[in-house]
Protein backbone atom coordinates (compact mmCIF):
# COMPACT_ATOMS: atom_id res chain seq x y z
CA UNK A 1 0.00 0.00 0.00
CA UNK A 2 2.85 2.38 0.84
CA UNK A 3 4.57 1.53 -2.46
CA UNK A 4 1.39 2.39 -4.36
CA UNK A 5 1.02 5.70 -2.50
CA UNK A 6 4.62 6.57 -3.33
CA UNK A 7 3.98 5.79 -7.00
CA UNK A 8 0.93 8.07 -7.01
CA UNK A 9 2.95 10.84 -5.37
CA UNK A 10 5.68 10.53 -8.01
CA UNK A 11 3.08 10.69 -10.78
CA UNK A 12 1.46 13.77 -9.23
CA UNK A 13 4.87 15.43 -8.86
CA UNK A 14 5.73 14.70 -12.50
CA UNK A 15 2.37 16.09 -13.65
CA UNK A 16 2.88 19.20 -11.50
CA UNK A 17 6.30 19.70 -13.09
CA UNK A 18 4.79 19.43 -16.58
CA UNK A 19 2.04 21.90 -15.70
CA UNK A 20 4.39 24.54 -14.27
CA UNK A 21 7.28 24.63 -16.74
CA UNK A 22 6.82 26.55 -20.01
CA UNK A 23 5.36 24.62 -22.90
CA UNK A 24 7.80 24.62 -25.82
CA UNK A 25 6.61 25.71 -29.25
CA UNK A 26 8.22 25.38 -32.68
CA UNK A 27 7.17 28.15 -35.06
CA UNK A 28 7.34 27.24 -38.75
CA UNK A 29 7.20 30.43 -40.78
CA UNK A 30 8.28 33.86 -39.63
CA UNK A 31 6.55 36.02 -42.21
CA UNK A 32 3.82 38.56 -41.47
CA UNK A 33 1.69 36.31 -39.26
CA UNK A 34 4.62 34.43 -37.72
CA UNK A 35 6.24 37.70 -36.67
CA UNK A 36 2.90 38.78 -35.26
CA UNK A 37 2.67 35.60 -33.17
CA UNK A 38 6.17 36.13 -31.81
CA UNK A 39 5.47 39.78 -30.95
CA UNK A 40 2.09 39.12 -29.31
CA UNK A 41 3.58 36.38 -27.12
CA UNK A 42 6.49 38.63 -26.17
CA UNK A 43 4.25 41.60 -25.37
CA UNK A 44 1.43 39.76 -23.58
CA UNK A 45 3.37 36.81 -22.17
CA UNK A 46 2.36 37.30 -18.55
CA UNK A 47 -1.31 37.82 -19.37
CA UNK A 48 -1.24 34.72 -21.58
CA UNK A 49 0.47 32.67 -18.83
CA UNK A 50 -2.27 33.64 -16.38
CA UNK A 51 -4.90 32.46 -18.85
CA UNK A 52 -3.16 29.26 -19.96
CA UNK A 53 -1.82 28.20 -16.57
CA UNK A 54 1.69 27.85 -18.02
CA UNK A 55 4.07 30.07 -19.90
CA UNK A 56 4.17 29.55 -23.68
CA UNK A 57 7.72 29.68 -25.01
CA UNK A 58 8.77 29.95 -28.66
CA UNK A 59 11.76 27.63 -28.44
CA UNK A 60 12.61 27.42 -32.15
CA UNK A 61 11.64 29.21 -35.34
CA UNK A 62 11.98 28.28 -38.99
CA UNK A 63 12.82 30.75 -41.74
CA UNK A 64 15.11 30.25 -44.69
CA UNK A 65 16.51 33.76 -44.28
CA UNK A 66 18.39 33.14 -41.04
CA UNK A 67 19.64 36.72 -40.65
CA UNK A 68 16.12 38.14 -40.98
CA UNK A 69 14.87 35.62 -38.41
CA UNK A 70 17.62 36.44 -35.92
CA UNK A 71 16.99 40.15 -36.29
CA UNK A 72 13.46 39.53 -34.99
CA UNK A 73 13.89 36.85 -32.33
CA UNK A 74 17.44 37.66 -31.20
CA UNK A 75 18.71 34.98 -28.86
CA UNK A 76 15.32 34.10 -27.38
CA UNK A 77 14.73 31.19 -29.80
CA UNK A 78 16.77 28.82 -31.90
CA UNK A 79 16.64 29.65 -35.62
CA UNK A 80 16.50 26.81 -38.14
CA UNK A 81 16.57 26.92 -41.94
CA UNK A 82 15.27 23.31 -41.94
CA UNK A 83 11.65 23.15 -40.76
CA UNK A 84 11.80 19.37 -40.34
CA UNK A 85 14.55 19.76 -37.73
CA UNK A 86 12.05 21.58 -35.53
CA UNK A 87 9.30 19.06 -36.20
CA UNK A 88 11.60 16.20 -35.16
CA UNK A 89 12.96 17.96 -32.06
CA UNK A 90 11.72 15.84 -29.12
CA UNK A 91 11.63 18.88 -26.81
CA UNK A 92 9.07 20.69 -28.97
CA UNK A 93 5.50 20.01 -27.79
CA UNK A 94 3.46 22.19 -30.16
CA UNK A 95 4.22 22.93 -33.81
CA UNK A 96 2.75 26.11 -35.29
CA UNK A 97 2.54 25.88 -39.10
CA UNK A 98 2.45 29.26 -40.84
CA UNK A 99 4.37 28.59 -44.05
CA UNK A 100 1.25 28.27 -46.26
CA UNK A 101 0.65 26.10 -49.30
CA UNK A 102 -0.49 22.50 -49.23
CA UNK A 103 2.31 20.13 -50.20
CA UNK A 104 5.20 20.97 -47.87
CA UNK A 105 2.82 22.07 -45.13
CA UNK A 106 0.96 18.74 -45.29
CA UNK A 107 4.20 16.81 -44.95
CA UNK A 108 5.34 18.88 -41.96
CA UNK A 109 1.99 18.71 -40.19
CA UNK A 110 1.61 14.95 -40.64
CA UNK A 111 5.20 14.42 -39.46
CA UNK A 112 4.52 16.52 -36.36
CA UNK A 113 1.36 14.55 -35.61
CA UNK A 114 3.18 11.25 -36.09
CA UNK A 115 5.74 12.45 -33.55
CA UNK A 116 2.96 13.05 -31.04
CA UNK A 117 3.02 16.85 -31.21
CA UNK A 118 0.01 19.13 -31.18
CA UNK A 119 -0.41 21.39 -34.21
CA UNK A 120 -1.69 24.93 -34.60
CA UNK A 121 -2.19 26.24 -38.15
CA UNK A 122 -3.71 29.21 -39.96
CA UNK A 123 -3.51 27.38 -43.30
CA UNK A 124 -7.05 27.28 -44.72
CA UNK A 125 -5.98 25.72 -48.03
CA UNK A 126 -4.24 22.88 -46.22
CA UNK A 127 -7.30 22.04 -44.12
CA UNK A 128 -9.83 22.51 -46.92
CA UNK A 129 -7.92 20.10 -49.16
CA UNK A 130 -6.29 17.68 -46.68
CA UNK A 131 -8.30 18.26 -43.50
CA UNK A 132 -9.91 14.83 -43.35
CA UNK A 133 -6.54 13.08 -43.54
CA UNK A 134 -4.97 15.43 -40.99
CA UNK A 135 -7.79 15.15 -38.46
CA UNK A 136 -7.86 11.36 -38.71
CA UNK A 137 -4.09 11.21 -38.13
CA UNK A 138 -4.43 13.51 -35.11
CA UNK A 139 -7.18 11.39 -33.59
CA UNK A 140 -5.07 8.26 -34.01
CA UNK A 141 -2.19 9.91 -32.09
CA UNK A 142 -4.43 11.63 -29.51
CA UNK A 143 -3.11 15.09 -30.40
CA UNK A 144 -4.92 18.32 -31.18
CA UNK A 145 -5.03 20.34 -34.40
CA UNK A 146 -6.23 23.90 -33.75
CA UNK A 147 -7.03 26.27 -36.60
CA UNK A 148 -8.93 29.39 -35.48
CA UNK A 149 -6.63 31.59 -37.56
CA UNK A 150 -7.54 29.73 -40.76
CA UNK A 151 -10.91 31.49 -41.13
CA UNK A 152 -11.61 35.23 -40.81
CA UNK A 153 -8.32 36.12 -39.10
CA UNK A 154 -9.00 37.58 -35.67
CA UNK A 155 -12.75 36.85 -35.75
CA UNK A 156 -13.34 33.82 -33.45
CA UNK A 157 -15.83 32.11 -35.75
CA UNK A 158 -14.37 28.59 -35.42
CA UNK A 159 -14.72 28.65 -31.63
CA UNK A 160 -18.24 30.04 -31.96
CA UNK A 161 -19.30 27.23 -34.31
CA UNK A 162 -17.49 24.47 -32.39
CA UNK A 163 -18.34 25.53 -28.86
CA UNK A 164 -20.47 28.64 -28.37
CA UNK A 165 -23.28 27.42 -30.64
CA UNK A 166 -23.03 23.70 -29.82
CA UNK A 167 -26.60 23.65 -28.44
CA UNK A 168 -27.95 24.70 -31.83
CA UNK A 169 -28.96 22.99 -35.01
CA UNK A 170 -27.16 25.30 -37.43
CA UNK A 171 -29.38 26.17 -40.41
CA UNK A 172 -27.01 28.32 -42.47
CA UNK A 173 -23.78 30.28 -42.43
CA UNK A 174 -22.97 33.20 -44.73
CA UNK A 175 -19.81 35.25 -44.61
CA UNK A 176 -17.70 37.99 -46.11
CA UNK A 177 -14.50 36.04 -45.57
CA UNK A 178 -12.06 37.63 -48.00
CA UNK A 179 -10.96 41.18 -47.26
CA UNK A 180 -9.42 41.83 -50.67
CA UNK A 181 -12.65 41.26 -52.58
CA UNK A 182 -14.68 43.18 -50.03
CA UNK A 183 -12.35 46.15 -50.38
CA UNK A 184 -12.69 46.03 -54.18
CA UNK A 185 -16.50 45.81 -54.08
CA UNK A 186 -16.69 48.62 -51.50
CA UNK A 187 -14.59 50.88 -53.72
CA UNK A 188 -16.58 50.00 -56.83
CA UNK A 189 -19.81 50.98 -55.06
CA UNK A 190 -18.45 54.13 -53.41
CA UNK A 191 -16.65 55.50 -56.48
CA UNK A 192 -18.58 54.00 -59.37
CA UNK A 193 -15.41 52.49 -60.83
CA UNK A 194 -15.04 49.28 -62.81
CA UNK A 195 -13.37 46.18 -61.41
CA UNK A 196 -10.05 46.50 -63.26
CA UNK A 197 -9.43 50.05 -62.07
CA UNK A 198 -10.14 49.21 -58.42
CA UNK A 199 -8.03 46.04 -58.55
CA UNK A 200 -4.98 48.06 -59.58
CA UNK A 201 -5.60 50.47 -56.71
CA UNK A 202 -6.00 47.55 -54.26
CA UNK A 203 -2.65 46.17 -55.42
CA UNK A 204 -1.00 49.58 -55.02
CA UNK A 205 -2.32 49.86 -51.46
CA UNK A 206 -1.27 46.31 -50.56
CA UNK A 207 -4.79 44.91 -50.16
CA UNK A 208 -4.36 42.64 -53.20
CA UNK A 209 -1.40 40.45 -54.11
CA UNK A 210 0.56 40.90 -57.34
CA UNK A 211 -1.20 37.69 -58.42
CA UNK A 212 -4.69 38.13 -56.91
CA UNK A 213 -6.19 34.98 -58.44
CA UNK A 214 -6.95 33.13 -55.18
CA UNK A 215 -8.82 36.16 -53.86
CA UNK A 216 -10.72 37.51 -56.85
CA UNK A 217 -11.69 34.08 -58.18
CA UNK A 218 -13.22 33.14 -54.81
CA UNK A 219 -10.83 30.27 -54.04
CA UNK A 220 -9.62 31.69 -50.72
CA UNK A 221 -13.21 32.26 -49.58
CA UNK A 222 -14.16 28.75 -50.68
CA UNK A 223 -11.39 27.22 -48.56
CA UNK A 224 -12.80 29.03 -45.53
CA UNK A 225 -16.44 28.26 -46.35
CA UNK A 226 -15.54 24.57 -46.68
CA UNK A 227 -14.09 24.52 -43.16
CA UNK A 228 -17.08 26.36 -41.67
CA UNK A 229 -19.50 24.01 -43.44
CA UNK A 230 -17.78 20.93 -42.03
CA UNK A 231 -18.01 22.31 -38.48
CA UNK A 232 -21.55 23.65 -38.81
CA UNK A 233 -23.03 20.41 -40.14
CA UNK A 234 -20.67 17.68 -38.94
CA UNK A 235 -19.48 16.48 -42.34
CA UNK A 236 -15.98 15.85 -43.73
CA UNK A 237 -14.18 18.76 -45.40
CA UNK A 238 -14.98 18.60 -49.13
CA UNK A 239 -13.48 21.58 -50.94
CA UNK A 240 -13.62 19.79 -54.29
CA UNK A 241 -17.43 19.85 -54.10
CA UNK A 242 -17.77 23.59 -53.45
CA UNK A 243 -19.17 25.83 -56.18
CA UNK A 244 -16.83 28.78 -56.68
CA UNK A 245 -17.41 31.99 -58.65
CA UNK A 246 -15.33 35.15 -58.30
CA UNK A 247 -15.89 38.87 -58.80
CA UNK A 248 -13.81 39.60 -61.93
CA UNK A 249 -16.92 39.70 -64.14
CA UNK A 250 -18.83 42.23 -62.02
CA UNK A 251 -19.59 45.56 -63.63
CA UNK A 252 -20.12 48.96 -62.05
CA UNK A 253 -23.56 49.14 -63.70
CA UNK A 254 -24.81 46.13 -61.74
CA UNK A 255 -23.55 47.52 -58.45
CA UNK A 256 -25.36 50.78 -59.28
CA UNK A 257 -28.60 49.04 -60.24
CA UNK A 258 -28.46 46.87 -57.12
CA UNK A 259 -28.15 50.03 -55.03
CA UNK A 260 -31.21 51.55 -56.71
CA UNK A 261 -33.16 48.41 -55.84
CA UNK A 262 -32.06 48.50 -52.19
CA UNK A 263 -29.28 45.89 -52.35
CA UNK A 264 -25.51 45.65 -51.98
CA UNK A 265 -23.32 43.15 -53.81
CA UNK A 266 -20.86 41.15 -51.70
CA UNK A 267 -18.76 38.06 -52.34
CA UNK A 268 -20.29 35.58 -49.89
CA UNK A 269 -19.29 32.15 -48.73
CA UNK A 270 -22.61 30.38 -48.08
CA UNK A 271 -23.40 26.97 -46.64
CA UNK A 272 -26.96 25.85 -45.91
CA UNK A 273 -28.70 22.80 -44.56
CA UNK A 274 -31.45 21.53 -46.84
CA UNK A 275 -33.89 18.91 -45.57
CA UNK A 276 -36.10 18.50 -48.66
CA UNK A 277 -35.53 14.82 -49.39
CA UNK A 278 -38.49 14.56 -51.79
CA UNK A 279 -36.33 14.85 -54.86
CA UNK A 280 -37.99 14.54 -58.23
CA UNK A 281 -38.43 16.26 -61.59
CA UNK A 282 -37.93 19.99 -61.07
CA UNK A 283 -37.49 19.57 -57.32
CA UNK A 284 -34.20 20.04 -55.47
CA UNK A 285 -32.86 17.23 -53.29
CA UNK A 286 -31.89 17.45 -49.63
CA UNK A 287 -28.27 17.95 -48.58
CA UNK A 288 -25.85 20.79 -47.94
CA UNK A 289 -25.29 23.82 -50.14
CA UNK A 290 -21.64 24.95 -50.27
CA UNK A 291 -21.00 27.88 -52.56
CA UNK A 292 -19.03 31.11 -53.02
CA UNK A 293 -20.22 33.80 -55.43
CA UNK A 294 -21.19 37.47 -55.72
CA UNK A 295 -24.52 37.97 -53.97
CA UNK A 296 -27.13 40.69 -53.69
CA UNK A 297 -28.02 41.33 -50.04
CA UNK A 298 -30.68 43.77 -48.79
CA UNK A 299 -28.92 47.00 -47.78
CA UNK A 300 -30.75 46.86 -44.44
CA UNK A 301 -28.80 43.77 -43.34
CA UNK A 302 -25.82 44.48 -41.09
CA UNK A 303 -23.53 42.30 -43.19
CA UNK A 304 -24.39 44.36 -46.28
CA UNK A 305 -22.79 47.36 -44.57
CA UNK A 306 -19.44 45.70 -43.87
CA UNK A 307 -17.00 47.78 -45.90
CA UNK A 308 -13.32 47.86 -46.78
CA UNK A 309 -11.13 44.90 -45.93
CA UNK A 310 -13.22 43.81 -42.95
CA UNK A 311 -14.75 40.34 -42.53
CA UNK A 312 -18.13 39.31 -41.13
CA UNK A 313 -19.91 35.99 -40.69
CA UNK A 314 -23.61 35.49 -40.00
CA UNK A 315 -24.73 32.22 -38.43
CA UNK A 316 -28.34 31.13 -38.06
CA UNK A 317 -29.18 28.53 -35.42
CA UNK A 318 -32.56 27.21 -34.35
CA UNK A 319 -32.18 28.23 -30.68
CA UNK A 320 -30.08 31.39 -30.80
CA UNK A 321 -31.48 32.83 -34.03
CA UNK A 322 -29.11 34.92 -36.13
CA UNK A 323 -25.72 36.03 -34.79
CA UNK A 324 -23.05 38.21 -36.44
CA UNK A 325 -19.26 37.99 -36.00
CA UNK A 326 -17.26 40.96 -37.30
CA UNK A 327 -13.65 42.06 -37.37
CA UNK A 328 -10.35 42.12 -39.19
CA UNK A 329 -9.96 39.06 -41.35
CA UNK A 330 -6.25 39.33 -42.06
CA UNK A 331 -3.09 41.08 -40.96
CA UNK A 332 -0.21 40.28 -38.65
CA UNK A 333 -1.72 40.76 -35.22
CA UNK A 334 -5.41 39.96 -35.90
CA UNK A 335 -4.43 36.53 -37.23
CA UNK A 336 -1.74 36.20 -34.55
CA UNK A 337 -4.47 36.79 -31.97
CA UNK A 338 -6.29 33.69 -33.24
CA UNK A 339 -3.09 31.61 -33.41
CA UNK A 340 -2.08 32.52 -29.86
CA UNK A 341 -5.62 31.79 -28.63
CA UNK A 342 -5.21 28.31 -30.12
CA UNK A 343 -1.89 27.96 -28.31
CA UNK A 344 -3.65 28.85 -25.05
CA UNK A 345 -6.36 26.24 -25.68
CA UNK A 346 -3.81 23.54 -26.51
CA UNK A 347 -1.75 24.43 -23.44
CA UNK A 348 -4.78 24.19 -21.18
CA UNK A 349 -5.74 20.77 -22.58
CA UNK A 350 -2.22 19.42 -23.11
CA UNK A 351 -2.54 16.87 -20.32
CA UNK A 352 -6.30 16.31 -20.59
CA UNK A 353 -7.93 13.02 -21.50
CA UNK A 354 -8.18 13.10 -25.34
CA UNK A 355 -11.79 11.88 -25.17
CA UNK A 356 -12.73 15.03 -23.26
CA UNK A 357 -11.33 17.53 -25.75
CA UNK A 358 -13.52 19.45 -28.21
CA UNK A 359 -13.61 17.42 -31.46
CA UNK A 360 -11.83 18.98 -34.42
CA UNK A 361 -15.05 19.37 -36.42
CA UNK A 362 -17.30 19.93 -33.36
CA UNK A 363 -19.06 16.56 -33.75
CA UNK A 364 -17.62 13.34 -32.32
CA UNK A 365 -15.52 11.53 -34.97
CA UNK A 366 -17.87 8.57 -35.17
CA UNK A 367 -20.87 10.88 -35.57
CA UNK A 368 -19.81 12.68 -38.75
CA UNK A 369 -22.58 12.50 -41.35
CA UNK A 370 -22.35 11.56 -45.02
CA UNK A 371 -24.89 14.24 -46.02
CA UNK A 372 -24.21 15.06 -49.68
CA UNK A 373 -22.94 18.41 -50.90
CA UNK A 374 -25.50 19.50 -53.48
CA UNK A 375 -24.45 20.33 -57.05
CA UNK A 376 -25.08 23.94 -58.06
CA UNK A 377 -28.06 23.00 -60.26
CA UNK A 378 -29.92 21.88 -57.11
CA UNK A 379 -29.22 25.03 -55.10
CA UNK A 380 -32.23 27.20 -54.24
CA UNK A 381 -31.79 30.98 -54.38
CA UNK A 382 -33.25 34.12 -55.91
CA UNK A 383 -31.71 35.96 -58.84
CA UNK A 384 -30.88 39.38 -60.23
CA UNK A 385 -30.93 39.43 -64.03
CA UNK A 386 -29.79 42.27 -66.28
CA UNK A 387 -30.71 42.00 -69.93
CA UNK A 388 -29.73 44.40 -72.71
CA UNK A 389 -32.80 44.24 -74.96
CA UNK A 390 -34.15 45.97 -78.03
CA UNK A 391 -36.59 48.77 -77.21
CA UNK A 392 -39.55 47.08 -78.90
CA UNK A 393 -43.07 46.08 -77.96
CA UNK A 394 -43.57 42.56 -76.71
CA UNK A 395 -40.02 42.05 -75.42
CA UNK A 396 -40.99 42.04 -71.74
CA UNK A 397 -43.93 39.74 -72.42
CA UNK A 398 -41.64 37.21 -74.13
CA UNK A 399 -39.21 37.24 -71.23
CA UNK A 400 -41.80 36.92 -68.49
CA UNK A 401 -43.48 34.07 -70.41
CA UNK A 402 -40.19 32.11 -70.43
CA UNK A 403 -39.78 32.63 -66.70
CA UNK A 404 -43.36 31.54 -66.04
CA UNK A 405 -42.95 28.45 -68.22
CA UNK A 406 -39.98 27.49 -66.04
CA UNK A 407 -42.00 28.06 -62.84
CA UNK A 408 -39.93 31.13 -61.86
CA UNK A 409 -41.86 33.99 -60.25
CA UNK A 410 -40.84 37.65 -60.53
CA UNK A 411 -40.27 39.86 -57.50
CA UNK A 412 -39.50 43.19 -59.23
CA UNK A 413 -38.68 44.71 -62.62
CA UNK A 414 -36.66 47.84 -63.32
CA UNK A 415 -36.25 49.33 -66.80
CA UNK A 416 -33.53 51.86 -67.62
CA UNK A 417 -32.26 53.40 -70.87
CA UNK A 418 -29.19 51.50 -72.04
CA UNK A 419 -25.91 53.37 -71.54
CA UNK A 420 -23.80 54.47 -74.49
CA UNK A 421 -20.16 53.51 -74.61
CA UNK A 422 -19.31 56.57 -72.53
CA UNK A 423 -21.93 55.59 -69.95
CA UNK A 424 -24.13 58.64 -70.59
CA UNK A 425 -27.22 56.92 -72.01
CA UNK A 426 -30.18 59.11 -72.67
CA UNK A 427 -30.99 58.58 -76.35
CA UNK A 428 -34.59 58.99 -77.46
CA UNK A 429 -36.95 56.07 -76.93
CA UNK A 430 -36.66 53.47 -79.66
CA UNK A 431 -33.17 54.58 -80.70
CA UNK A 432 -31.12 52.66 -78.17
CA UNK A 433 -31.23 49.34 -76.33
CA UNK A 434 -32.79 49.14 -72.90
CA UNK A 435 -31.40 47.66 -69.70
CA UNK A 436 -34.06 45.45 -68.16
CA UNK A 437 -33.41 44.34 -64.56
CA UNK A 438 -35.48 41.49 -63.16
CA UNK A 439 -35.45 40.23 -59.57
CA UNK A 440 -36.92 36.76 -59.02
CA UNK A 441 -38.18 34.89 -56.01
CA UNK A 442 -36.36 31.74 -54.85
CA UNK A 443 -36.05 29.04 -57.47
CA UNK A 444 -33.95 25.99 -58.23
CA UNK A 445 -30.78 26.99 -60.08
CA UNK A 446 -31.28 24.36 -62.76
CA UNK A 447 -34.58 25.97 -63.76
CA UNK A 448 -32.93 29.37 -64.01
CA UNK A 449 -30.18 27.98 -66.24
CA UNK A 450 -32.78 26.61 -68.64
CA UNK A 451 -34.70 29.88 -68.63
CA UNK A 452 -31.53 31.90 -69.26
CA UNK A 453 -30.64 29.75 -72.26
CA UNK A 454 -34.10 30.31 -73.72
CA UNK A 455 -34.02 34.07 -73.09
CA UNK A 456 -30.52 34.41 -74.50
CA UNK A 457 -31.70 32.82 -77.75
CA UNK A 458 -34.29 35.57 -78.36
CA UNK A 459 -33.25 37.94 -81.17
CA UNK A 460 -34.31 40.91 -79.03
CA UNK A 461 -31.74 40.06 -76.32
CA UNK A 462 -28.69 41.92 -77.58
CA UNK A 463 -25.91 40.98 -75.14
CA UNK A 464 -24.97 38.19 -72.71
CA UNK A 465 -27.39 38.17 -69.79
CA UNK A 466 -25.89 39.13 -66.42
CA UNK A 467 -26.97 36.78 -63.64
CA UNK A 468 -26.17 37.37 -59.94
CA UNK A 469 -27.65 35.35 -57.10
CA UNK A 470 -29.67 37.07 -54.36
CA UNK A 471 -30.04 36.12 -50.69
CA UNK A 472 -32.28 37.78 -48.08
CA UNK A 473 -30.40 36.23 -45.10
CA UNK A 474 -33.47 36.49 -42.91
Amino acid sequence: MKARSASVEVHVAQRRDVETRPIRVGLLGLGTVGAGVFNVLARNGEEIRRRAGRAIEIAAVHRRDLDAARSLVGTTARVEADAMAIVRDPSIEIVVELIGGTDVARQLVLEAIAAGKHVVTANKALLAVHGTEIFEAARARDVMVAFEGAVAGGVPIIKALREGLSANRIEWVAGIINGTTNFILSEMRAKGLDFGVVLKEAQRLGYAEADPTFDIEGIDAAHKATIMSAIAFGVPVQFHKAYVEGIAGLQAADIRYAEQLGYRIKLLGITKRRDDLRAGPGRAAGGIELRVHPTLIPASRLIANVEGAMNAVVVNGDAVGTTLYYGKGAGAEPTASAVVADLVDVTRLHTADPDHRVPHLAFQPGALADTPILPIDEVITAFYLRLRVADEKGVLASLTRILADNDISIDAILQRPGADADGSGGRAEGESPTDLIILTHDTVEGRMRRALAQMQALPTVLAPIVRIRKEDLK
